[in-house]
């Protein structure tokens, strides 16, 4: 069998303490130990040890050391050497009879050491090589202790994390940081843009000792430091590493982000165009910040946000001699998408229609758009529909954004026409598209459709960016409504993506990035998939295609065609239930005069009377049963609905998978 050194994944056989040998994988070398880690898997589970490699090459004979490792020469086979020239012996004199003795070799009394005796060479390496092995392992360990007792700078040592906290600072050390500032860089123009965004440590972090696992290297590099054990419970790091447009620091004001952000494609709806801004990621990792301006207290100073912002250089543009002679006017609405309905936040949450005509052009119906004349008009609006948008409490945080808040900007010119629009989009926290499999029914839909609306925005912007041929916005209400924001030439889109800094948010954190990356990660080879007869199904058919289809990606698509069936039957139910009510106020009027006929006329027929509500009678019955149906449907799909979702597993904490 050929020789091969000892490395990662190798196959080997080891020895017991007990005995046993059977074969293992190596799973880690500790040159400082002169030792590896070894794994198993036994009853069901597993499980593993350190060896040291000495033992290891004692016991399979074909294996050599780590390559590179030093102190191990005796496992390599020998060098052939040439064979040592031999001289004559002399000539054999026969002294038995001559009496002269055989010649002596005399040792010189400088050589003689206490009449010491002459020690076999091979036996003087060997212990030569162990004061070498003895003196390295000192010196190893000299220099781990040195290493514990050094000062630790900012690192706490009463911190549980702070070995990790440490190899962080080490990690950082070596790096030459050039964050993004505003000297440093031209804004570059991109049909669609994805940055992120880190947030400081907040005091409640803080409090908790939390580390922060997060490095901003450059401009446009984020790496995350997730803290992990090994089976022998060493501590080490795994680097994930991510490219973007942009990344900003937790020292990055709003106005630079908004600079490299909203900022460059704001001018895209003067000449004619859709512009959209996301602001997508966890709850609590800086979204609402980002998009409506810092927090004092519970008091949002929405001067500092891209909402005021972007409505400033508005503002400014339409004085400006460019755009000045075009006359347009300002309006704007503020709605809100939750389970798969939309609410206008500007007339008193009040429920909206969403219809698309024959022209394929989708309308909200009667919502809700004011007239505005100046930046601080726009922060009212604001301010009205920030104070009543939904928020609740998940799994992952209490004071979780349970929908997604849509803010839009529109231009109009005199005849009232629509010439841009920019829309702004407070996407729910991502760590709710996890709650799918909850107990409550309503939590179940309210997960389902931030996680289906997540997956199919994403899509819609990949399908943009390939300007493919069909886009799966009907996939969900957002993509939906917000259809005009991936179709033309015009449109343009940028995302920032938010993150908490902190070790416990490094699964949210890592899915936000994942995320992200696949919005912006277009290859010249992608290609959407083909069109399935409805969006659902092709948005679920393009994650299959890409490799991102979830381990359940059956059962989810199952479940998310369960939850649309649903709320149709249930739009259909609540229809027919209003229409019902309004026929009913008439009949009530037409019973309530033909009864005043029969009371105040004598002369009444009482034949006209009995045809006249029997008419009546008929059209309500009609319309009951019709209802009953839509009733029956709709508690039939409830029961579809409950069966589908026992077939769904717990997902993992961290939110809508990348």
């Amino acid at each position: 069998m050929a020789q091969q050194h000892l490395r990662l994944g190798l196959g080997l056989t080891i020895q017991r303490s007990d005995g046993r040998q059977h074969s293992a994988v190596v799973s880690g070398l500790n040159e400082d130990q002169q030792s590896i880690t070894v794994e198993w898997f036994e009853g069901g589970e597993t499980k593993g040890k350190e060896i040291e490699v000495e033992a290891v090459l004692n016991l399979n004979g074909n294996l050599l050391p780590p390559a590179h490792w030093v102190g191990f020469e005796k496992f390599y086979p020998a060098k052939p050497t040439a064979p040592p020239v031999v001289a004559a012996p002399p000539p054999v004199v026969n002294n038995r009879n001559s009496g002269i003795p055989p010649p002596q070799v005399r040792v010189p009394l400088s050589q003689r050491q206490n009449n010491a005796p002459v020690v076999n060479s091979e036996a003087a390496k060997r212990k030569s090589q162990c004061v070498k092995e003895i003196d390295k392992i000192k010196k190893n360990r000299e220099e781990r202790r040195a290493r514990i007792n050094q000062p630790l700078g900012d690192i706490d040592p009463s911190n549980p994390n702070w070995e990790f906290a440490q190899m962080i600072d080490d990690y950082r050390q070596d790096l030459d940081v050039s964050p993004l500032s505003y000297a440093n860089e031209l804004v570059r123009d991109h049909r669609i843009c994805v940055c992120v965004r880190k947030r400081p440590i907040n005091k409640k972090e803080k409090k908790a000792k939390t580390v922060d696992v997060t490095t901003l290297p450059s401009k446009d590099h984020i790496v995350i430091h997730e803290p992990k054990l090994k089976v022998d419970l060493t501590k080490y790091l795994e680097n994930h590493t991510f490219h973007f447009d942009y990344a900003f620091d937790e020292t990055a004001t709003n106005d630079l982000v908004y600079k490299f952000t909203a900022q460059p494609i704001l001018r895209t709806i003067f000449d004619g165009g859709i512009a959209t801004c996301f602001a997508y990621g966890q709850t609590g990792s800086g979204k609402t910040h980002t998009m409506g301006g810092d927090f004092t207290g519970k008091e949002q100073n929405y001067n500092l946000g891209i909402y005021a912002l972007a409505a400033r250089d508005v503002f400014e543009l339409l004085k400006s001699q460019q755009y000045g002679s075009l006359d347009l006017k300002v309006s704007c609405s503020f709605f809100e998408i939750y389970g798969g309905k939309v609410f206008d936040l500007l007339a008193r949450r009040a429920k909206r229609r969403v219809l698309e005509d024959g022209n394929n052009v989708v309308n909200v119906v009667d919502l809700k758009e004011s007239p505005v004349m100046s930046v601080a008009s726009v922060l009212n609006v604001i301010k009205e529909g920030s104070a009543v948008r939904t928020s609740g409490q998940t799994s992952a945080n209490a004071h979780s954004s349970r929908s997604h808040a849509v803010f839009q900007m529109i231009l109009r010119n005199p005849r009232g026409k629509l010439h841009g629009k920019f829309s702004f989009i407070d996407l729910a926290g991502n760590e709710r598209g996890a709650d799918t499999s909850s107990a409550n029914r309503a939590t179940r839909i309210e997960g389902a459709e931030i996680n289906k609306s997540l997956l199919a925005l994403k899509e819609c912007i990949r399908a943009m960016s390939m300007n493919a041929t069909h886009i799966p916005f009907r996939a969900s209400k957002l993509t939906q409504v917000l259809r005009d924001s991936f179709v033309g030439e015009k449109a343009r889109t940028c995302m920032i993506a938010t993150m908490a800094p902190g070790q416990n948010s490094v699964e949210c954190s890592l899915n936000t990035l994942r995320y992200a990356d696949r919005v912006k990660e277009l290859g010249p080879g992608a290609k959407p998939a083909p069109p399935l007869g409805d969006d659902l199904a092709y948005l679920h058919q393009s994650l299959r295609s890409q490799g991102e289809e979830e381990e359940q990606g059956a059962e989810m698509y199952n479940f998310h065609q369960a939850v649309d069936l649903l709320q149709q039957a249930e739009e259909y139910l609540v229809e027919e239930h209003q229409q019902c009510i309004q026929e009913n106020k008439e009949y009530l009027k037409q019973e309530e005069v033909i009864m005043q006929k029969m009371e105040q006329d004598v002369d009444y027929d009482i034949e006209d009377y009995a045809k006249a509500l029997d008419v009546i009678l008929k059209r309500k019955i009609s319309r009951l049963v019709t209802m009953q149906e839509k009733l029956s449907n709709f508690r039939s799909q409830l029961n579809k609905e409950e069966e589908v979702s026992k077939t769904l597993r717990r997902p993992k904490a961290g939110g809508v998978r990348k």
